[in-house]
């Protein structure tokens, strides 16, 4: 199973109606043909899988890995002050294309949708 980059943008919150393309993340993970992300080739692949969180602020960068518990899709941080892992609501479920949108929930905050903007190979 190919690689697949994932760019996700900061989309239409309260209080940012306008969304925020400097905000948001870049995930490596391999993606099924019918683009949903892919658990049976993910352990063979999972030191590859990562997550980078991208924003203005240097203190809000970060990058870990995806990880994969059940049916439940994460972001791991190796940065002890990330705190928690950060849950994707419904990740498995999804399908990961352009135009779709993702919910993820900060540890200590709210949850926030982002939009799909780019999904190309590694």
């Amino acid at each position: 199973m190919t690689l697949k980059r994932i760019t996700l943008q900061l989309a239409r919150n309260p209080g940012l109606p306008a969304g925020d393309p400097e905000q948001g993340y870049m995930i490596v993970a391999p993606l099924t043909v019918a683009g949903q992300l892919d658990a049976d080739a993910w352990p063979a692949q999972r030191k590859a899988c990562r997550v980078y969180r991208f924003h203005p602020d240097p203190a809000e960068k970060a990058d870990g890995w995806l990880a994969h518990k059940g049916k439940n899709w994460f972001f791991r941080y190796d940065e002890e002050a990330e705190g928690d892992d950060e849950p994707v609501f419904r990740l498995a479920a999804h399908t990961i294309r352009e135009g779709e949108y993702v919910t993820i929930n900060h540890p200590g905050g709210d949850a926030q949708t982002y939009k799909v903007t780019d999904v190309s190979p590694v």
